[in-house]
């Protein structure tokens, strides 16, 4: 007699996965690990376009920064045999990496409190996106440009792919092997996790692994890859491997629970708020259920793994199609496995549509240079967009839109017409105004600035009535990008993505004298970095 609980569940995530079942798109996989076992396993979709593969158990895909917490696992082995103390200064490995500032330690870079700027986009802007040709040794000499932290070590969280590249050349450091060979030693083959592999290379071949695509307007394209990968993002894997990892937390098979519970442990900042981001892991709750998860993104492949102790399950699913939220898609396929059990938390409304409509609009912090807006599908669902990154929020009981994304999170309450209280990471609580419209550009903005940090040159043109800004780098020349009035001195810079148009916050420096001096450029990652006015002209700068 079949198990209805089970019977029931399968048919619930059958629904779920409906959008992609026809088979003519690529799409996604879904684990459910429930009381020591992978109970359910369902997929839909096109694991390749081109040669009408389907998604089945053994496809791989890239898990990109759910890697993370395999890097912290490492560091965790070595700290656990006495090569290292988490307290360790990262310059006493690596000797590179220069004095920003103030010291950072091997625990800042695994609870992303380091302050060190995020490497990609230390790359993008130089004008670098993730499809051009980017090596190991491009990425680690543009964070070892850096003088400048984005803030003192411990006081903030923000999410930094720069901290686990760094993590995972101390492991390479200290074992003389490379990072993916100590894994498979030391993790992988122990757990029997075969179809798990590092890929420092995006484009050596794979066995198995499906091709991430971006969906387009009228189709999809293959996603670019052309960035080296670590410690950041590097692994190749499975549902069913990541559903032997997951039941190691319960085991102990490798590390023991020291080595888990590690993982999970997290640390205050320096005011006493709670981290949090733990170790390569975020700690959050779901209806009353505290969950430990973490998400990936890659161009074209996205994933999420998440685990719930208390009920001893776990849900992973991993997309090959660049527009699929696994981390959406978890979420209701966990509230298919709570239902009906005690003390699950109702979900809050979202507020009625006139009660959404006045928070439509941009919105400043005229004290970070911060911007975001606030839009209204056609559904009356808001969606938050703040660095070009669209998010959509979460209502809760105190009347507030919240966003509990991994690596960005908000809480926003109306305090007046035209004023936003939000709070951000840490406990950071900024009053943000409505952007009046109308606005223009700086009329003395065009011309050429510098960043040495970034080894990049931002010249502003304005051609046909329209402010442009042509960028040049350390491996990359000749991007073209929009520029579009926020207030006064501060405007946006619109950036390509293979996600989503992303765009800096960039505020105008002015000399005691009025005069244009350079620009501070923020980005979700990486915060007011400067650039200095060039001596000559914009007209004789080199193209």
């Amino acid at each position: 007699m079949p198990d209805l609980d089970l019977l029931l569940l399968q048919r619930r995530v059958a629904a779920l996965l409906t959008p992609w079942a026809d088979g003519g798109t690529p799409g996604v996989t879904v684990g459910v690990v429930r009381g020591g076992a992978l109970v359910l396993h369902d997929s839909a979709g096109l694991a390749s376009l081109e040669l009408g593969v389907p998604i089945g158990p053994d496809t791989c895909f890239r898990i990109a920064s759910v890697s993370k917490q395999f890097t912290c696992a490492a560091i965790l082995m070595l700290e656990a045999e006495g090569r290292l103390r988490l307290s360790d200064n990262v310059r006493e490995h690596l000797p590179e990496v220069p004095d920003m500032g103030a010291p950072v330690t091997i625990a800042q870079l695994m609870h992303n409190s380091s302050g060190v700027r995020d490497m990609l986009e230390i790359m993008r802007q130089g004008g670098a996106g993730l499809g051009h040709p980017c090596g190991t040794a491009d990425l680690l000499a543009g964070i070892c440009r850096q003088r400048k932290l984005n803030f003192a070590p411990d006081s903030r969280f923000l999410y930094s792919n720069s901290n686990f590249l760094l993590l995972g050349l101390i492991v390479e450091k200290l074992t003389g092997e490379a990072l993916g060979g100590f894994l498979e030693r030391r993790i992988f083959a122990p757990l029997g996790m075969t179809r798990t592999r590092m890929t420092p290379d995006p484009q050596s071949p794979v066995p198995g692994l499906a091709t991430g695509y971006l969906p387009q307007a009228n189709g999809f394209i293959r996603a670019p890859h052309g960035f080296a990968l670590g410690g950041e993002g590097g692994l190749v894997s499975c549902v069913e491997d990541l559903a032997l990892w997951e039941r190691n937390f319960t085991t102990g098979r490798v590390g023991g629970g020291a080595l888990t519970e590690a993982l999970q442990r997290q640390a205050p900042f320096t005011n006493g708020v709670p981290n949090l981001y733990a170790r390569g892991l975020r700690v959050d709750a779901h209806r009353g259920f505290r969950t430990i998860s973490h998400g990936g993104l890659w161009p074209g492949y996205r994933t999420e793994f998440l685990r719930v102790a208390e009920l001893d399950l776990a849900v992973i699913a991993i997309a090959n199609h660049g527009g699929i939220d696994p981390a959406a898609l978890v979420h209701q396929v966990l509230d298919v496995l709570i239902e009906g059990k005690p003390g699950i938390h109702p979900v809050p409304p979202m507020p009625a549509r006139s009660a959404l409509e006045p928070l439509v609009g941009c919105w400043v912090d005229r004290e970070a240079g911060a911007t975001l807006d606030i839009t209204l599908g056609e559904d009356g669902a808001p969606v938050i967009t703040i660095g070009g990154a669209p998010l959509p929020p979460q209502a809760t009981e105190d009347g507030r839109l919240v966003v509990t994304h991994g690596t960005i999170l908000l809480a926003i309450r109306q305090v007046g017409g035209d004023t936003l209280e939000i709070e951000q990471d840490a406990g950071h609580i900024a009053a943000w105004h409505r952007v009046a419209p109308g606005a223009v550009l700086p009329r003395d903005l065009a011309g050429g600035y510098a960043s040495d940090e970034m080894a990049a040159t931002w010249r502003f043109v304005e051609t046909d009535g329209a402010m442009r800004v042509h960028v040049d780098g350390p491996i990359a020349r000749g991007a073209v990008w929009d520029v579009t009035p926020v207030e006064d001195d501060l405007f946006r810079v619109s950036v390509p993505s293979t996600s989503f148009r992303a765009w800096y916050d960039v505020r105008l420096r002015r000399d005691a004298e009025g005069a244009a001096a350079g620009l501070l450029v923020s980005s979700n990652r990486l915060k007011d970095v400067a650039y200095a006015r060039a001596v000559a002209p914009a007209d004789s700068l080199p193209d």
